[in-house]
C-alpha cells in the first residue's frame, strides 16, 4: 500500500481530475442556530410551622380545622421590601402583608387565624429572615433599668393546652363559662387576627378623640358571643357594663388559659439590682427590624 493510495482513501488530497466546486457570489451560508441556554431556576425553601391550637378550635368549615401546622416559605429580599415600605408601615399592615405572602396555601385567610397561631407564624418568619437570636431591651420591674437581653427563638414552644374543669367546649369551638357572682352562662370565643385589628383600630380612634381607653371591656365585647343564650349586641353590652370586676377578672383568667399561644417566657435577671423573675419577651421593633 503506497502513501498515495492512503491519501486517496483518507481523502487527504483531492485528485487532479475532480473539478473544483462552483463559486457563487453573495452565497448565504446556512448555519444551525444555537440552542438557547436554559434559564436558571431558584427555589425558596419552605418549612412547616406547628400551630399552638393544633387546629382544635376552628369550625368545621375552616381551612385549618383539624390541621396542626402551616407550610411557609423562607423570607426573601423582596419580603424585606414589604417590611421597609413606608406606606405599609404607616397603615400598620406590613407584617400582615409579609405573612400572607409567605403562607403557601393561599386559601388560608390570615384574619381568620387565632392570635396564638398568628404569633407562631411571626416567630417562624423572623427566624427564616434574620435568625433565631432576638436581642431587645427589657425594663427591670424592680429598679426600672433597661437591660439588653438575648432570646433564642428556637426555644419557643407552644403553651400547654389544659381545659379547666369549669369550662364546657361547644361543637362550634366556643366555650361556656359561669362567673361565680352573676352565675349566668357566658359563651366565649377565641380572638382572631380580625379581632386584633378591631381592637387596634378602636384604640387609635379613641386617642384621636381624646377618649379614655377601654381595652379590657373592648376585649370582653369581642370575645363574648352570648349571655344566657342571647346574642344581641345590646344585651351583651348591658351585661359587660354591669359585670362585677371580680367576674370580669374570672373570665379573663379563664380566657388566658384557653387561648393557645406561643410560649415567649424568659428568665430575666437585672444586672443592676439582681432582681430575677420569669418574664414574657415582647414583640418590639427589634423583632423584624433588628439593628
Amino acid at each position: 500500500m503506497t502513501i498515495r493510495n492512503n491519501e486517496e482513501r483518507m481523502g487527504a488530497r483531492q485528485r487532479n481530475s475532480d473539478p473544483p466546486p462552483p463559486q457563487v457570489e453573495n452565497q448565504k451560508v446556512e448555519t444551525t442556530p444555537e440552542a438557547p441556554t436554559p434559564p436558571i431556576s431558584f427555589s425558596t425553601p419552605t418549612e412547616f410551622v406547628d400551630l399552638p391550637s393544633r387546629g382544635l378550635f376552628y369550625s368545621e368549615d375552616h381551612t385549618l380545622h383539624g390541621k396542626d401546622s402551616i407550610e411557609i416559605r423562607y423570607m426573601t429580599a423582596r419580603d424585606e421590601d414589604i417590611l421597609t415600605s413606608r406606606s405599609l408601615l404607616k397603615k400598620g399592615v406590613a407584617i400582615d402583608r409579609l405573612l400572607q405572602n409567605i403562607i403557601i396555601d393561599k386559601k388560608i385567610n390570615l384574619d381568620s387565624l387565632l392570635i396564638g397561631d398568628k404569633n407562631a407564624l411571626i416567630v417562624a418568619a423572623r427566624i427564616t429572615g434574620y435568625g433565631a437570636e432576638y436581642k431587645t431591651k427589657l425594663m427591670c420591674p424592680s429598679c426600672g433599668t433597661h437591660a439588653q437581653t438575648s432570646f433564642d427563638l428556637e426555644s419557643v414552644g407552644s403553651q400547654e393546652l389544659e381545659m379547666p374543669p369549669e369550662v364546657d367546649k361547644t361543637a362550634n369551638g366556643t366555650f361556656i363559662v359561669t362567673p361565680p357572682r352573676t352565675k349566668v352562662q357566658v359563651e366565649l370565643k377565641l380572638l382572631t387576627g380580625a379581632d386584633e385589628k378591631k381592637l387596634a383600630k378602636a384604640l387609635v380612634l379613641k386617642k384621636k378623640k381624646n377618649l379614655p381607653e377601654s381595652t379590657l371591656t373592648d376585649q370582653l365585647r369581642l370575645s363574648i358571643v352570648s349571655v344566657s343564650g342571647q346574642k344581641e349586641p345590646n344585651m351583651i353590652n348591658l351585661f359587660i357594663a354591669s359585670l362585677p370586676a371580680s367576674d370580669a377578672r374570672y373570665i379573663r383568667d379563664l380566657y388566658s388559659q384557653l387561648m393557645p399561644n406561643v410560649d415567649m417566657t424568659h428568665d430575666f435577671e437585672c444586672d443592676s439590682c439582681g432582681y430575677e423573675q420569669e418574664t414574657e419577651v415582647p414583640f418590639t421593633t427589634d423583632f423584624f427590624w433588628p439593628k
